[in-house]
């Protein structure tokens, strides 16, 4: 039988969180340097599709997080229909029995059902729920909350004022990720154009097609429409959030628990995430260094502050997302000793590439790739790619650095 008991270790006052999308991507996240992780099976969570977690690999995600003396979040926050009342308890009290740090929840019905069925786990308003003010987190906290996820939407200033009404409730503000162009998610294109519905975690995301636009005569009125074309503009498109340079202003606003979104995006995408901003908690110094980072090395769709300030968000209507010089080619799988590492090939790798291994939680180590060779047959490789036909090679780092499994590297593009 599994044991789930965290190890005993000192809770940090501020919580790195991040996603987890499946298995690998929460071991990533944990070793890149996450204190929690949040993620959720796909029947009650908002990432229905590119989700691979079950019950029996949620139980196996938290005693593996426990053993770090790590937590675990698990999402339950779709808006409920009456159908997914009838399976909800089930889940819910098999989730008791795994007992999870907490519970990420939207819906007040399904509130209640996880305080029937889970009374010990702590929930978790999700940023779902919209929650922007003082007044609401009283009547939250009133209902047994014990932490509210804040509408991307509250300002600094509101951030201050809630957490002085309400000293006591965990405050969790997204940091950085994607931003919806629709008042915290509450967005219908996805239901209307395609019938899937975002706010059931199914969402197509059609704000970032490429449209144009047309005023056409309808009788005696003119009529805007929005159509899809190939040679359009983005202009649904929102930039992402990057709040690096902040991150002093809202731990001294209340915030404790420092969120980044991307439960769809890839192991790469999460261990740079990850590791900068526990880099730009644990060592303010580099914030800089830290932001060009993000700036020149992962592909975005340009980057805001959002609503931190009080300003609007912005649009990204260019284009879909930013070219970067790099791309994610490997993740280690095993240490062989004297610098030999084991990777998983991720799109290419060549001999004479040059290679930046990313070392938990930033470090980065450049060097030219010598050499390759198959794991399982010993042959010498020119090259080897990733896709269906991927497979585990070994390469020469050239460095006494100690690199763990898990760590991941770039390739800089020819």
């Amino acid at each position: 039988m599994i044991k789930t008991k965290l190890k005993s270790k000192k809770l940090p006052k501020f919580e790195l969180l991040a996603p987890a999308g499946d298995y690998l991507k929460m071991q990533t996240a944990l070793a890149y340097g996450a204190d929690a992780v949040y993620l959720g099976i796909p029947d009650f969570s908002l990432r229905a599709r590119i989700n691979d977690f079950n019950l029996a690999q949620v139980r196996s995600a938290v005693a593996y997080a426990h053993g770090l003396g790590k937590r675990v979040y698990v999402t339950a926050n779709i808006f409920a229909h009456q159908g997914h009342l009838k399976t909800l308890p089930v889940y819910l009290k098999a989730l008791n029995k795994i007992k999870p740090d907490g519970f990420i929840i939207a819906d007040p019905g399904v509130i209640a059902l996880a305080k029937k069925y889970c009374p010990k786990i702590p929930i978790h308003l999700s940023t779902q729920a919209n929650c922007t003010n003082a007044s609401a987190a009283k009547f939250w906290q009133a209902q047994g909350v014990k932490r509210i996820v804040l509408g991307r939407e509250v300002t600094l200033k509101e951030i201050k004022e809630i957490h002085k009404v309400v000293p006591k409730m965990e405050l969790e503000y997204f940091i950085h990720g994607a931003m919806c162009m629709a008042y915290s998610g509450r967005c219908f294109l996805s239901k209307e154009i395609l019938d899937r519905s975002a706010n059931l975690g199914d969402c197509a995301q059609p704000c970032r097609w490429q449209y144009d636009t047309y005023i056409k005569a309808k009788g005696h009125e003119e009529v805007f429409e929005l159509v899809e074309e190939k040679h359009g503009t983005y202009l649904l498109n929102s930039k992402d959030l990057c709040l690096i340079k902040y991150l002093k202003e809202l731990k001294s606003a209340g915030v404790s628990s420092f969120k980044i979104e991307g439960r769809a995006k890839s192991v790469y995408y999460l261990a740079n995430l990850v590791g900068i901003y526990r880099e730009a908690l644990d060592n303010p110094k580099e914030i800089n260094f830290l932001k060009k980072e993000l700036e020149s090395k992962l592909v975005h769709r340009g980057y805001t502050n959002g609503f931190l300030l009080g300003k609007k968000a912005e649009q990204n209507i260019v284009d879909a997302h930013n070219k970067v010089a790099w791309e994610f080619c490997g993740q280690v799988e095993k240490v062989l000793g004297d610098g030999q590492l084991v990777l998983k090939v991720h799109n290419t790798l060549k001999v004479g590439d040059t290679l930046e291994l990313i070392s938990a939680p930033y470090k980065l180590i450049r060097f030219k790739l010598k050499a390759i060779q198959d794991y399982k047959t010993g042959a010498t490789l020119s090259e080897a790619h990733g896709g269906s036909g991927r497979r585990e090679v070994v390469i020469e780092l050239g460095t006494k650095d100690k690199i763990k499994p898990l760590t991941v590297l770039r390739r800089l593009k020819k």
